[in-house]
């Protein structure tokens, strides 16, 4: 299948290495390997690798997803459904709830970590050099201003 986002030949450099980088991208969707796995979405599978850190409130898992903390509640109703979370009354304010992960939880948090960090094959097949190159670029890219995802993104 060709990729609709390829630049004429003749284009600028950076057009067509943003569309071949698109292309790689989009070819390692993520996303559906987390649905096909562990039944989740990248947004629920952020918030247990997040716990994985260290209990939070509600409040707290709100700020971190940059979500609305009705949002929050609705998905951690979810996970708390399958047996990946546990909420406790805080220790300092009854009214209050910290969420914990359970065994489970973790397991799940750790399988997803890995699902979303494991380098693409292509990546294992460059050499050293290849690989720090591309540290190098993405690191420079990552800098800019620009590149930050927005909470909008998420």
């Amino acid at each position: 299948m060709e990729d609709a986002l390829n630049p004429e030949p003749n284009s600028a450099p950076a057009a067509q290495a943003w569309a071949a980088l698109h292309t790689f991208i989009t070819g390692q969707d993520r996303r559906r390997a987390l649905r096909r796995e562990l039944d989740l979405g990248p947004g629920n599978a952020e918030q247990l690798i997040n716990l994985t850190r260290a209990p939070m409130t509600m409040r707290e898992i709100a700020g971190a997803a940059a979500v609305d903390p009705s949002a929050a509640t609705v998905a951690i109703d979810r996970l708390e459904r399958r047996g990946l979370v546990r909420r406790e009354s805080h220790p300092d304010d009854k009214r209050r709830k910290v969420v914990h992960l359970t065994d489970l939880g973790r397991q799940i948090a750790e399988a997803a970590r890995r699902i979303l960090t494991e380098a693409p094959r292509g990546f294992n097949e460059l050499d050293a050099d290849d690989l720090a190159a591309v540290a190098r670029i993405f690191t420079a890219l990552n800098s800019t201003t620009d590149s930050a995802p927005s909470a909008e993104g998420r």
